[in-house]
Order: C-alpha cells, then sequence, then structure tokens
C-alpha cells in the first residue's frame, strides 16, 4: 500500500470477529448453495466496525437480533440494504439464498476518510492477486457460478469484469446501484431502487 494509506482489518478487534462469527454461524451455517453479491470494500461505520458487509451495529442489533455492545452509529448504505432485505422478504430468507462479499474485506483509509480500493494507485496490480485467491476460496462455500452481483455500477463491475474476463469465475455478473450512491443523490427514489434490486435478485432464483 501507499505510505498514505491505512489498512483497516476489523477482525482484529475481538468483539467485531465475536458479533461477526455469530452473524455467520446464524445464517450461513450448512451447505444450501447461493449466489454472490460484491460490494467493494469495508466502511468505517459498517462492515470496518461489524465485520458483516453493508450491516452497522444498529441493522445487526434491529434486523439479525445479534446484540452488540458497538458504537451504535448509523450508515447510510446499510440502512439501504436492510430496507432491500426487508423488501425481499427479511434476514432469514435473504441469506439463505444469497451472500454478500467484498472484492476486498478490508478496509481503506487515507486521512481519515473512507477510501475505496479502486481510488489506489495502481490498484489493478496491487489487488489482482489478492481479490482472486479471496474469490477462489469463496467459491468453496457452495457459491453459484453462473451469475454473480457487483454491487455498484461504476468502478467496481468495471474491476470485476477485468478480472472475470481473465480467470473466468463467473457465466455472468450482473450490476446493481451502490446504496450510498442512491441514498446521497437518488434518496426521493429509494423505493425504485429497492425494487430494483429485489426484481433482479429474484431474477436469479
Amino acid at each position: 500500500m501507499p505510505k498514505d494509506v491505512e489498512v483497516m482489518n476489523p477482525y482484529k478487534q475481538p468483539e467485531t470477529f465475536e458479533v461477526a462469527s455469530q452473524f455467520y454461524h446464524k445464517y450461513y451455517h450448512d451447505e444450501h448453495p447461493r449466489f454472490i453479491c460484491f460490494c467493494i470494500n469495508p466502511g468505517r461505520f459498517g462492515a470496518g466496525v461489524t465485520g458483516v458487509p453493508f450491516t452497522d451495529p444498529i441493522q445487526l442489533e434491529v434486523h439479525c437480533q445479534i446484540k452488540n455492545e458497538l458504537e451504535k452509529k448509523p450508515e447510510l448504505s446499510s440502512r439501504f440494504i436492510y430496507e432491500m432485505i426487508q423488501a425481499f422478504g427479511g434476514p432469514k430468507d435473504f441469506y439463505a439464498k444469497f451472500y454478500i462479499s467484498a472484492v476486498s474485506p478490508l478496509g481503506y483509509v487515507r486521512n481519515g476518510i473512507n477510501l475505496n480500493y479502486y481510488d489506489i494507485m495502481n490498484y489493478k496490480a496491487l489487488f489482482e492477486s489478492y481479490a482472486v485467491t479471496q474469490i477462489k476460496k469463496q467459491l468453496k462455500f457452495g457459491i453459484s457460478t453462473e451469475t454473480a452481483f457487483s454491487i455498484g455500477k461504476g468502478e467496481n463491475i468495471k474491476f470485476l469484469n477485468w478480472l472475470n474476463n481473465k480467470h473466468q469465475f463467473f457465466q455472468e455478473i450482473i450490476p446493481l446501484p451502490h446504496p450510498r450512491w442512491v441514498m446521497q443523490y437518488r434518496l426521493k427514489r429509494k423505493d425504485t431502487f429497492v425494487k430494483e434490486y429485489v426484481d433482479a435478485l429474484n431474477g436469479v432464483l
């Protein structure tokens, strides 16, 4: 990493590791096949705190029924994802069919501000081997190789398509709008984007 980039590994924190373990045992302790949804990387108030993609401590406790003593700061993307999950049928139904991952399970910060992996100079050279290793590990979980989803229609899907063209993981990768973009710039149309998610996800079942 460049010297001005701080790597954030939420799983080094004992409480984060504990609540993340509870989450994964609650929703994924089985051998059911699932479709994978790739977000970008953890942020400071969501997965960077809980270890669970797009899940802040509030959603973890309210919707997933996993009590925690983590600081209850809301995170915009997490709010959208759990509204979508409720529209899909709730966490139990959603997580039985879908697995939310990230291109990078580690987060990045520059000058105290969240940083996306693709905003780091020479990110393709930095992340290709690492991302490929993480994807191969997760495919062993029973992940479908027919269809995957990119949470993000910009640089995230571009990188995933670039990786997929080289390594042939999936037959197709469907892009979905990023929750933060929806919540910051298209809030009045949020319900439309929730429906877009639900329709796309149901479309592969």
